[in-house]
Formats: structure tokens, C-alpha cells, sequence
């Protein structure tokens, strides 16, 4: 049983090393609202998650109050929009005006924001999904609060290079699109191989239709408490250096338990998951790259990188599945640029790549996230580098993603400020040569030859 000692145990991880629980992530399926008058369907949706949600927000911050514990944000997932729209939305257009109820609806119950504008088109495209996918621009324009998700690949069924090569050219339409506020609509956007249904963080976030008809989901983060445990062990040996991970991470998922249990009990909605994923943000002392440098690296980037991120990852996990027995999401450890000053000092120094990134994505828990790259990379160039970190999610079965930034009218070593828990990132060069001919070949890459287990 969670008792308030363990609340009171982490008071100074709390107050002096940035513990917090990141979001509540409140899941609403729409299958309900499924219509085929477009005008019904987006009544349907508004009027379920202002009904559902409605208490979410002031839930959050009772909790936060009574235990003292930062519960940062409030957000909604949604089932994916491709499948609730497909009986109404015959244009992009249509999807354009759900993405504005959607909007309306987080804005009206309070959520910072809400996930789901998505399509899982891992294996091909339906009508629906295609005019949701050339939506995706205008959408994350005409919107505050909506965040976007396409799932294009799985181990199970391969990737689908028709809607790689159709997302490079969509994320560089976001970013036309948003380009007066340095092309902030792609930070929105993130493509995904191996999704899963559960995960609370955006802008991946979506409701999976597995899933109930409501659900909690809480995402917990402490890169910082991390931190501050490992300089208490300072150059002890890899066996002390992976207990005082999983111990602290332990820790850190009671709290996380603790609040889910709370929210899910004062809501009177299930409780799902809970996602220990060290999570960065600009601040100082919380960041992912400050844990690798006190494992023992002069800046993320240099030789060891990988193992150590790999070592940091697994004992997270470990930490966090004895801590409860509902860990899920993505859980681990999250390697933005943006969103960590270490990470963007390390870009600065020269000590961090774009290959570098992409190699470090084979062992953490999501991919190449939060990234500006010059606005003027060809779409091909775009498609590739989704391409490549699709085939590392697909053959290592794990979840990978993408959120690639390529900032209009800027270049390589400028600086683009995004604000607030996005930060603000040092724009990287990508490789020059062209792939094209290998993205314009179409159709898509089989499964793995170990996808086979049935």
C-alpha cells in the first residue's frame, strides 16, 4: 500500500531537485461520437469531453494542494481522429474544423493540451487517414492546444514508405505554416513507429482503442533526483551505479502511483498507467544530459554515450516496474534537444550530432525529439531521417519517434526560442546528400524476419 511517508520521503526531491509529476493524461474514447453529419460529430465531440474532463483540471490541483506533490500539467488523449472523422470528413478541410473543436474543448475545461489528431497507418493509408495526414498543417496553425501523432511503422507489419515520404513533405508545410512563430507547429507533430496506447506525454498522446472508455494516465518525471543520487555514489562501480538508479526511480513511481490513484478515485475513472520517463525541461539541474555527465562523460556525445544512456534507461525501468504494477507509456529516459540545456550545450560544444542522436535512439525510450534543422532541408532529406529511425524502432522492438523542427528562414547555428517547457534549441546541420531516389521508390519496407511469432 502508498502511505503519505512516502509522499513525505521525497519532500526534498520536491523542493531542491525538481521531482514532479509532469501530467495527468486523462483518455477519452470518441468511438461514440462517430457520425456521418460532420456538424453532429463535432457536437458529439465537444460535448463528451467537456463532460468527461470537466473536473480534470481542478482535480489536479486539489491533489497538488493536499500533498504538496507539483502536478505540472492537465491533458486530454483522444481516439485517434482519423477514425472517429472518416464517416463525416470527405476533405482535409473537415478534419481542419474537428482539430477546431478539439481546440475549443481543451480550452473550455482548462488542459494545456490534447492529443490524438493522429492516424495509425503503419501497414497503408485509408481515405480518412490520407485527408487527416494533409490536414495536419493547417490543423496545428489554426489550433493552440491540439497536438498531432501518425504511427507509420510497427515490428509486426513493416514501414509504410508512402506515408514516410508524405509526412517529410507535411512537416515542412507545418513549418511554412508557422513559420512566424519559428515554425512552432511541428513541435506539435511527432510520427511514430511501434506507438503505444498508453502514452501520456505529447505531443504523442493518443487514446488507443484498446483502451476504456476513459482512462488515467499519469507521466512522472525527476531527471534531477536522479542527479543529485548519483553524485552521492560519484566514482563507485557500475554495480552501485545501477542500484542507486532503480532505487531512486522506485521512488520516484510511488509518487507517480500515488497521484494516479488519487485522481483515478476523485474522478471515478479508471486508472491506467504510469509513465516514469526522466523527462527534461530548460531548467537547471533537470536534465537527462546532467545525469550522463555525472555517470562520467564530459558532454553527451562523447565515446560512451550510448552505453551509458542504455544503462540509465534499463534501470529506470527497473526501478519503476517494481514500484507498480501498471508501468507503461514509454517510461525511461527522453533525450530532447530543446527541452535540456546539458543537451543544447552539448550541441554548442560540438560534442553532439545528429548521428550521434540518432545512435543513442537505439536505447532510449523514444527518438529523435525536439531537433531544429534548417528550414530549407529538402522534404526527401526529412522522409529519410523518419525513415532511418522508423527501421531502429521496427527492428529493435521499441517504440521510436520523430520530431523533427525545420525552422523557416534559419540556419545552421542559429538559435530558434520556442518558450516555456520547450526551450529554445541551436539549429543542426543534417547530412547533405540526397536520398531521394530511395524515398520516391514507394510501397513499404516488409517486417523483420523475427515479427514472426504467431
Amino acid at each position: 500500500m502508498i502511505n503519505i511517508q512516502e509522499v513525505i520521503e521525497t519532500n526534498q526531491m520536491i523542493e531542491k531537485e525538481n521531482l514532479d509529476v509532469r501530467t495527468i493524461t486523462l483518455g477519452i474514447s470518441l468511438l461514440d461520437c462517430i457520425d456521418a453529419d460532420l456538424q453532429e460529430c463535432k457536437k458529439k465531440i465537444y460535448n463528451k469531453i467537456t463532460t468527461v474532463a470537466e473536473k480534470l483540471v481542478e482535480t489536479g490541483n486539489l491533489i497538488e494542494k493536499e500533498y504538496k506533490i507539483p502536478v505540472v500539467n492537465k491533458r486530454i488523449s483522444v481516439t485517434p481522429i482519423a477514425l472517429v472523422g472518416g464517416a463525416c470528413c470527405k476533405a482535409p478541410e473537415d478534419f481542419v474544423e474537428i482539430a477546431e473543436t478539439l481546440d475549443a474543448a481543451a480550452k473550455t475545461v482548462g488542459v494545456n493540451f490534447l492529443g490524438g489528431y493522429s492516424a495509425l497507418v503503419s501497414k497503408g493509408m485509408t481515405t480518412a487517414d490520407k485527408n487527416l495526414i494533409l490536414s495536419i498543417p493547417k490543423a496545428l496553425a489554426k489550433t493552440e492546444r491540439v497536438c498531432s501523432s501518425i504511427n507509420v511503422g510497427s515490428t509486426k507489419t513493416g514501414i509504410n514508405m508512402d506515408a514516410v515520404k508524405l509526412l517529410g513533405e507535411i512537416v515542412l508545410k507545418t513549418a511554412e505554416e508557422t513559420k512566424e512563430a519559428d515554425s512552432l507547429g511541428c513541435a506539435k507533430l511527432v510520427i511514430f513507429c511501434n506507438a503505444p496506447d498508453d502514452n501520456p506525454f505529447m505531443a504523442g498522446a493518443f487514446h488507443g482503442v484498446t483502451e476504456a472508455d476513459a482512462i488515467i494516465n499519469v507521466g512522472v518525471s525527476g531527471p534531477g533526483v536522479v542527479k543529485t543520487a548519483l553524485e552521492q555514489v560519484r566514482g563507485e562501480n557500475f554495480e552501485v551505479l545501477c542500484e542507486t538508479i532503480k532505487k531512486t526511480a522506485f521512488k520516484i513511481t510511488r509518487v507517480g502511483q500515488l497521484v494516479a490513484k488519487e485522481a483515478s478515485q476523485m474522478l471515478g475513472i479508471p486508472f491506467g498507467i504510469v509513465d516514469l520517463s526522466l523527462a527534461p525541461t530548460p531548467a537547471v539541474g533537470d536534465s537527462v544530459a546532467d545525469i550522463l555527465k555525472e555517470i562520467g562523460l564530459e558532454h553527451p556525445g562523447a565515446p560512451g554515450t550510448t552505453a551509458a544512456l542504455a544503462l540509465l534507461n534499463d534501470q529506470v525501468k527497473k526501478g519503476g516496474v517494481m514500484a507498480s504494477s501498471y508501468v507503461g507509456g514509454l517510461s525511461g529516459a527522453f533525450i530532447p534537444v530543446s527541452e535540456d540545456q546539458g543537451m543544447i550545450d552539448a550541441v554548442r560544444a560540438g560534442a553532439l550530432t545528429l548521428e550521434k542522436l540518432e545512435a543513442m535512439t537505439c536505447v532510449c525510450s523514444v527518438g529523435l525529439d525536439m531537433i531544429a534543422i534548417p528550414g530549407d532541408t529538402p522534404a526527401t532529406t526529412i522522409s529519410g531521417i523518419i525513415a532511418d529511425e522508423m527501421a531502429i524502432g521496427m527492428i529493435n522492438q521499441k517504440t521510436t519517434a520523430v520530431r523533427l523542427i525545420p525552422v523557416i528562414g534559419k540556419g545552421v547555428g542559429e538559435v530558434v526560442e520556442f518558450g516555456g517547457l520547450l526551450g529554445y534549441a541551436p539549429v543542426m546541420p543534417v547530412n547533405a546528400f540526397s536520398c531521394d531516389a530511395f524515398v520516391n521508390r514507394g510501397g513499404r519496407i516488409p517486417a523483420p524476419i523475427h515479427s514472426f511469432k504467431n
